[in-house]
């Protein structure tokens, strides 16, 4: 099994033109599992049912989810694959405010492996609308990373109109001090992978502005995204200039053993 598309409970196999405008307007979310279990299960549960709830008047059941999630998964043998779960809807009565559940739309492909090298980013200014929601509003995502790597570099790293270091283009973006992992203040999707490391971090963390002119007061920085919990950054380039990280074996462990302590939740 290298890719299927599932719409809800059934694989996709007719041509239906308007899932093509449909899709474009909804949410997702997309997880590693790994022999049938997935860290944060729940947390891409709620996501689900309540971005479903502020965008469409209608909210969707676990159950409902869990139900495509076995099914999707009966095509796969070893239980190791990528999910990715769009919710869109064909009923275009949501514009009007009338509550429409959303359909979801499974697509399934090969297992994810972590990136290998750390990654140069290009800090760029931009804001995402509506930054608390996994929407399908890509565009702008895609077009950063064009422009940063036409530029030269791995991808993009964005920072807000004051300046504030947020989020990365397809990643959430920390920084460690001596003995803290920190994470950035300015508005940003809290990512299921960020949201499981803080909580296993307890105490071991903080929420702070990182101004631009911040960057190099911090001994390394994180990529973190359902595909890999922190891969290091090798450098971030502003107008200002470039701050290179060096390996930090300290808080490379401080992650490595928090994300150890977050759970394997079976579908």
């Amino acid at each position: 099994m290298t890719h299927l598309v599932q719409l809800n409970d059934a694989p996709l196999t007719l041509d239906d033109p308007a899932l093509l405008s449909a899709t474009s307007y909804g949410h997702f979310t997309s997880m590693q599992v790994r022999d049938g279990k997935v860290r944060g299960l729940d947390l891409h549960l709620e996501r689900l049912d309540r971005s479903s709830l502020e965008l469409f008047g209608h909210g969707v059941a676990a159950d409902r989810v869990l139900s495509y999630l076995r099914t999707a998964l009966a095509s796969s043998p070893s239980g190791n694959l990528s999910i990715r779960i769009n919710a869109f809807t064909r009923d275009r009565a949501f514009i009007d405010g009338t509550p429409v559940e959303p359909d979801l739309l499974l697509t399934l492909t090969d297992p994810i492996e972590p990136a290998s090298e750390p990654p140069h980013l290009l800090a760029v200014e931009h804001e995402r609308t509506a930054p608390h929601l996994k929407h399908t509003g890509t565009f702008s995502l895609t077009h950063q990373i064009r422009r940063a790597r036409v530029a030269g570099y791995d991808d993009a790293v964005f920072y807000d109109r004051r300046g504030h270091i947020s989020e990365a283009s397809i990643w959430n973006i920390c920084f460690a001090t001596e003995d803290r992992i920190v994470w950035p203040a300015a508005d940003v999707l809290p990512g299921i992978t960020m949201l499981t490391l803080q909580a296993a971090l307890d105490v071991a963390r903080e929420t702070v502005d990182i101004p631009l002119t911040a960057l190099g007061d911090y001994r390394a920085a994180y990529l973190t995204n359902s595909i890999d919990p922190a891969l290091p950054v090798a450098s971030i380039t502003t107008a200002g200039g470039t701050t290179q990280y060096k390996p930090d074996p300290d808080s490379a462990r401080l992650i490595a053993e928090a994300y150890l302590r977050i759970p394997w939740q079976t579908i």
